[in-house]
Order: C-alpha cells, then structure tokens, then sequence
C-alpha cells in the first residue's frame, strides 16, 4: 500500500513495525517552523474492531535527521515508545462507559548527538482512541467527547524542548491508483477508471512541527539565512522502525517477552524507494540498512538507480509498447543529438574529464566521482542525486533559463538541498518560503511546476537570478502532503529533470525546432496517472493530516476518483527572456491503444483551420475527425472506431493545410 506499504517480502508481515511515508516541509501557516510527519501501520479499515489498530509497544518508532554533512550519521533523533493499557478487561468493545481498551501513551525522547544520549521531552503523551464511531466517542455510553476533533485537540502536546507533537490515527494522506500501478503500468488506466487504492484508509500518524533553529546545524533561525537557496539550511529526513532481537512467546498468553540488541525492520526516506526501484530479491536487504550505508553498498544499490527497471517500460527500444499508460513517458536517447539516457546508454559519462565540466558538479574537482561514477549508468546525473545526494545550486542543476542552448551552462538556480552523504533520505532547504495552499499559484506538481514557470512565465524568465518561484518547497526538495509524488516520480524517470536543464527530449533539433516546448515534452508535463488528490481535504494547520475515517463511514470505494489537481501545467504557457513558445498546434490520443471510442484532444495558439483525419498505414484517409476554424485554445472531440479492423492507423493534423503533427494509434 501507498509510496512504501507493504514494500518488503518479511516487512509485510509486520504491518506495526511498517513505515508507509514520510514529509517533512515548511509549516505554511508557521514559516519558522518545519513539520515532518512519519506514517506507519498501512491500510488500516475503519471497521477494525474489535481489535483497532495501534502502535506497537516493543517497537522504537524514529525520525532522524542529518544537518551537517561534517559529522557521521545523525545529528538529531525523535525516538517514540507506546504504552497500553485495558482499562475495563470485562468487555469486548474498545470504549465503553468512559473507558478505552486499549488506551495507549507514549513517550518521546530527543537526542542532539547523534544518538549517543537521549532527553525524555514528553512523558506521558496522549494517542486519540480509534475513531470508531459516534455512540463510542460522543453518547454518554461511550467517551462522551463533543466530537473526534476535540479528541485531536487534546492529544496535541508541547514537549518541553518546544517542538509540537501528534501521535494517533489519521486519514492516509498519500494517493495513488494501486491496482492500475501493480496492473503491470496500467496507469492511468485504458478503460479511464482510476481510482485511489487508499481511499477510505487509514494510518498511524506520528507529527512533529520544529523550530528552524533547532534543526539549523549552527542553531540559526531562518531570518539569517543569506539566500532562499541557502545551502547551509538543508536537512535530510529519514524514519525508522525496530525490534528487539530476541522475541520469546509466553505459554500464558500474555504476548512475548523481548530481549537483546535492537534492529532495524524497517526505513523510509524518499518516497517509492524500496516499493518500486529496489526489486524483490533486495527489499528485505535495504530495509535492514541505514541510509549512511547505501553508499557502502553502491555497488549493489546504485545500479537500480543508474539504469532503472521502471525505464525499461518507458522505451520503445526495450518495453515500452507493451505498457501504452507509460506512453507519454518517453526518455531521451539521443537528446540535442549526442546524449542519450536509455538503460546501458552513456549519459552524460563521455564528458567525464573534459574541460567543458570544469565548474559544473560533474567536474572531477567537484562531485564527479559520485555523479558520473562509470560507463553505461545513464541516470547517474539525475535519478540516483535526487535520490542519493540532493541536488546543488551549481551547473549543470539550473534551469535552460540563460543558458543559450548549452546545458553546461550556468541559468536559473532553482533548488538547492544538497547533503551529499550518499544515503537514500527526503532531503529539505529550510530557507525555500512555503507557498500558500491557499494560493492560485499552489500546485500537487511541485517542483516540476516551479520549473515550468522559472522556464517559461515572463515574470520568472527574464534574469538568472535567484528569485522566489511559487512550489520551489515541493517535492523533491521535501516533500508535502499534497505532492502528488508518484506522478512527479514517474515524470522524473521519463527524464523531465534533464530537460528542465537543456537536455531536451529527442524531437527537439537544435538549429531546427522552433522551440524546445516538444509535443514530447508536453507528453510528459501533462501525463497524469489518474489520481492527483487525496480523497479527502487536508487540514490548514498541525497535524495537517485529516481526521480518520470512523467505522461508521461508509466509503465510496467503487466510485472512480475524477483526476483533480491544484493548478498544475497549463495548457499554454507564456514566452519570454528564453524565448520559448508551445508548439503551433499539438494534439493527444487516449486510450492508445484503442477498442472501440476514443477521444482527440488539441490545442492551437492562434485563430486557424484544422483538419484531424485518421488514415491507414497506406496513407489512405479513412475519416475526418476534425475539420473546422477554431479560436486559440484546447479542445476535445470524441470518435468511433468501433467499425475498424484491428492494426495500425494513423492521425493527421493539418493547420492552415500544413501538416502539424502525425500521431500512431493501434487498434487493439
């Protein structure tokens, strides 16, 4: 289940040991302080009883973070440890007349060395019931609350080092189409009936909201920071899960009895890890590991990353037609006519050396031995530092912004969360403002949406120079509870981040296209897996997650997810100092391959006449879809094709009597 449920073969068999997520962002509503959250207990049914979900009690439960790349290992630790107690053994229900079965406290420890020793800041912290439903939380046979909020309110606590706590249940904030993912890329889905696998679930929520200057690794609040792009304010977050090494079954049926070293079960950094780019025979491996072990073990690892298995599915020349929902994915193999990123292809590695390196991150003198480590590991500039190191305010990491078509260049900084210690972990400039959820401007893209508006809006074009871009705090540069991560993911594997930089895709032919804003690039900016929301509202301030689902709930769980997104790509977008412009007219086929309907949809930037026919592999035309003047802007019209032959056909496009574009459809 979700970004990391699940994800191992022995990990799966201890879901209160099983990390789902971790985030970690600038509170929007407190830009002074960072919240992390970490998520554990996956898939949990409201209707659990009669035994709900909880903590577990001989469990460790931490958060750590790494601030200075100076010292070894951690710098700070969160450690929780939950309590329970029956306080009414004579009934089978969890709550009854005022009392709860089972009641659960816990007790939260900081360590600011590392882990060589710990505080305990809060004692006897309070975890809301289950949200079992409103006879047990507010009738007066039950808790007699007001209401489940005020259950949450009241589980809030201030450790006495400052930091505010939630420990409890919780809505799962993470979203994604699961069966259409696992249904070997169905995603989105050729029948368009995505759905979000999480719905309706719920997780254990452990929340922390921190002061900047406590995570700072030289105690500084944020209002000294010199840059929002301030290196010097960037942690790495990671949780944790572990047992005790000896567990021992007592014949009283009173539990077990646990003993010795503790060990680690489970871990999570960077969303989708071990779920999708670490496979099966290694899961159970990287779990037992701590971050600052990855590099150690690069060798084993660092090959899923360099050519990984999700690209194989994303190019013709492998996989890539037998999974048509990763259609508009498709990477880079012969980008500006020299480099290509496909699996076992170079990269960027013949450069390695060359004085055209010298002060870029791929310089020897700088990180290119972490960055282009050997021949035949492509991804090694992109994939593995999102993931591994962070990414650095140095060429070739800016924007194609000012670069005049080198991608060696210097251009528009916009992230700057480099931690190089190797170690797979969400990764966080304090510095960067938090965009507003409120705000137009705020989007589920992240990143990639900052990108797009640092590449093409006026506003953020027309100068190299460091500049506030609304979602420069989304993900990967952290990660918020609305980053729809699986998408931004996907896009980042169909080399998105390469073209952000100038590596663009192969349809663009310097010298020759008029823009670098290829139909492939709007294939991949506009690719959706059908799921871009949770299912439920977020709240505006700590915890930030929802409520949990009561048992009581009755959950819409057959009911398709519309695909909603915050304001994410426009359809068009403005040109300015980089002197980029959408193609004339661009056009979409979906569902590709086709059974009976399908459905066109384009778009013009200007007043014109536009024919869409479909032909066959003759060039013969078979119907018109499309014939008519149109006015600037997007549109959609469906067709039949249910009278076809099965095999391959083709779509004109034809503006003003010119051919546009010809796309392949198939018949299935």
């Amino acid at each position: 289940f979700a970004s990391s449920h699940r994800e191992a073969p022995l990990i799966a068999n201890d879901p209160l040991a099983d990390n789902t997520d971790v985030y970690a962002f600038r509170s929007p509503d407190d830009p002074n302080k960072v919240t992390i959250i970490a998520n554990y207990v996956p898939g949990q049914l409201p209707q659990g009883g009669p035994n709900y979900y909880q903590f577990g009690e001989n469990i460790r439960y931490e958060v750590h973070i790494d601030n200075n790349i100076a010292t070894k290992g951690d710098d700070i630790i969160y450690r929780f440890t939950f309590h329970q107690i029956n306080e009414d053994p004579t009934t089978f229900f969890n709550i009854r007349l005022g009392k709860q079965n089972l009641k659960t406290t816990y007790k939260m420890e900081r360590s600011m060395n590392g882990g060589m020793s710990f505080q305990t800041v809060v004692e006897k912290g309070i975890v809301p019931p289950p949200n079992i439903g409103p006879r047990s939380i507010t009738s007066s046979v039950g808790l007699g609350a007001s209401d489940y909020t005020q259950e949450v309110v009241n589980a809030l606590t201030t450790a006495s080092t400052g930091e505010k706590v939630f420990c409890g249940p919780a809505d799962d904030p993470f979203f994604v189409d699961l069966g259409g993912i696992f249904d070997l890329g169905d995603a989105p889905r050729a029948n368009g009936m995505a759905t979000d696998g999480l719905k309706c679930l719920n997780v254990s929520t452990i929340a922390l909201q921190i002061d900047i200057s406590t995570l700072q690794k030289d105690k500084k609040p944020v209002s000294q920071c010199v840059s929002i792009l301030d290196p010097n304010y960037v942690i790495g977050v990671w949780a944790s899960a572990s047992r005790q090494k000896i567990s021992i079954l007592r014949e009283d049926g009173k539990g077990t009895t646990n003993s010795g070293p503790w060990v680690q079960v489970s871990r999570l950094g960077m969303p989708l890890t071990n779920e999708v780019v670490i496979p099966i025979g290694y899961k159970d491996y990287w779990n037992s590991l701590t971050p600052y072990e990855d590099l150690a073990t690069l060798s084993t690892f660092g090959k899923f990353f360099y050519n990984p298995e999700l690209a194989l599915y994303m190019d013709d020349t492998f996989f890539g037609g037998a999974v048509p929902g990763l259609k508009p994915l498709r990477i880079q193999r012969n980008s500006l006519g020299a480099f290509g990123f496909g699996n076992n292809q170079n990269g960027l590695y013949g450069l390695k050396g060359n004085a055209a390196l010298d002060g870029t991150a791929l310089a020897e003198s700088a990180f290119g031995g972490l960055l282009l480590p050997k021949a035949n590991s492509p991804r090694s500039v992109d994939l593995w530092p999102i993931f591994h190191t962070g990414v650095p305010n140095m060429a070739p990491y800016q924007l194609a912004t000012g670069k005049a078509g080198n991608p060696l260049a210097k251009g528009k900084p916009f992230i700057s969360n480099f931690l190089p210690n190797g170690g797979d972990m969400l990764r966080l400039n304090m510095a960067v403002p938090p965009t507003p959820r409120t705000s137009s401007q705020f989007s589920s893209l992240g990143l990639i949406q900052a990108a797009v508006l640092g590449l093409t809006d006026p506003a953020y074009n027309s100068n190299t120079s460091i500049q506030y871009i609304p979602n420069m705090d989304g993900f990967p540069n952290g990660r918020r509870l609305e980053d729809d991560v699986t998408r931004i993911e996907l896009q980042a594997v169909g080399g998105v981040v390469l073209a952000a930089i100038g590596l663009w895709y192969d349809d663009y032919v310097p010298g020759t296209s008029k823009s670098p804003v290829t139909p492939d690039l709007v294939n991949v900016l506009t690719y959706t897996t059908g799921v871009e929301a949770n299912d439920v509202p977020l709240k505006q301030w700590f915890p930030y997650v929802q409520e949990p689902f009561a048992g009581t709930y009755i959950c819409p769980c057959n009911t398709p997810n519309n695909a909603r997104s915050n304001n994410t790509i426009r359809s068009t977008v403005n040109t300015g100092g980089l002197a980029m412009s959408t193609p004339e007219v661009f056009a979409k086929v979906s569902p590709n391959p086709f059974v009976e309907n399908g459905t066109i949809t384009y778009h013009v930037d200007n007043t014109a006449r536009v024919n869409i026919s479909l032909v066959n592999a003759q060039g013969q035309q078979i119907k018109m879809l499309v014939d008519k003047n149109v006015k600037p802007g997007t549109y959609t019209e469906k067709w039949n094709g249910r009278e076809l032959s099965k095999g391959i056909y083709f779509i004109k496009v034809v503006k003003d009597g010119e051919v546009k574009q010809t796309l392949k459809v198939v018949k299935g």
